[in-house]
């Protein structure tokens, strides 16, 4: 099975002919992928905390980032200062097997999984796709139902347009959904095409 890092350097040769790239540079590159887990309500639960910074260091390869608010908002009881989440943003080498492990291993341990929306994917190339479970990567696959959380995984790419990052990440392998044919909304139904009116 081909590396993610091996489909991107062949993918100047598969996407030339639909962009019209002239050159490899023009061709999309990863440039990171950012992990983002918010701890809400449990930000006061100390065991919690370091349950979820212990459990995204073990996914991302690297410690996490305290995120902290930058003010204070009354009606959440939050004070500026105060962890607010955490983060990990992996490069190169790290990115490149996370991102491996992501495709072939995680995502198709997702309940029900159907594909990615292609509405994950931003106007400026970058795709966030939200996790509802982080048991679904295998360093944290035997945690007990109570400490489950959910995490965000966002991926920049240089794509300058969606229709390129869609196409760039498909090749890499990312398992978009199928895009769905629109309805038109001006014809009836089939069992009352038939039907004469009274």
């Amino acid at each position: 099975m081909s590396s993610i890092k091996d489909k991107e350097k062949k993918a100047f040769d598969a996407l030339k002919k639909e962009f019209g790239y002239k050159n490899p540079m023009e061709t999309p590159r990863l440039e990171k992928a950012v992990l983002n887990v918010g701890v809400g309500k449990v930000s006061k639960d100390k065991k919690r905390m370091e349950l979820i910074n212990d459990r995204l260091t073990k996914i991302a390869g690297q410690k996490p980032a305290p995120r902290k608010a930058k003010k204070s908002i009354a009606a959440f009881k939050l004070r500026a200062g105060e962890i607010v989440g955490y983060q990990a943003t992996l490069r190169g080498g790290r990115m490149f097997g996370f991102l491996d492990k992501f495709i072939n291993v995680a995502l198709p341990r997702t309940k029900d999984f159907r594909g990615l929306s292609l509405k994950s994917v931003d106007p400026m190339g970058n795709c966030t796709i939200g996790i509802k479970e982080h048991t679904i990567f295998p360093e944290t696959s035997d945690e007990d139902l109570k400490d489950i959380f959910g995490l965000s995984i966002t991926i920049g790419t240089t794509a300058k347009t969606q229709a390129e990052a869609l196409a760039f990440l498909r090749h890499l392998g990312f398992p978009f959904q199928k895009e769905e044919k629109k309805k038109s909304p001006h014809r009836r139904p089939a069992d009352e095409a038939g039907k004469s009116e009274k």
